[in-house]
């Protein structure tokens, strides 16, 4: 037999999960294989409102310097500035910089379903 787990419960392993993912980078493939790099790129830090509904949402918007030739496919939810867990992964639609420039994470929320 398994169990669901109920709102609550959901709330809080996303609680624990939001203490542990301090950053966020972006990948140039789907599934988040391979991190984006070269010129300003660098992880983000990032906060997390508290989880509500079995959801939990980054504080506020993120923004990274992309270089040029850079090609964003996913986003993810690591443990640390370098190396580190990856623990959670979004593909978004692509956006591919010709020249060097910015993506900005409007929103970004961790769920479990």
């Amino acid at each position: 037999m398994a169990s669901q787990i109920n709102d609550s419960g959901k709330n809080a392993a996303l609680n624990a999960l939001g203490a542990l993912c301090t950053h966020m980078a972006l990948y140039s493939d789907v599934g988040g294989t391979t991190e984006l790099t070269g010129g300003s790129y660098a992880r983000k830090s990032i906060s997390f409102a508290a989880a509500s509904g079995g959801s939990k949402a980054v504080t506020g918007s993120v923004v990274f310097d992309v270089p040029a030739g850079g090609t964003v496919l996913s986003v993810g939810f690591l443990t640390a500035i370098t190396g580190g867990v990856q623990h959670a992964i979004d593909d978004v639609t692509q956006e591919t910089f010709t020249s060097a420039g910015t993506y900005t994470v409007t929103s970004a929320t961790i769920a479990i379903s």
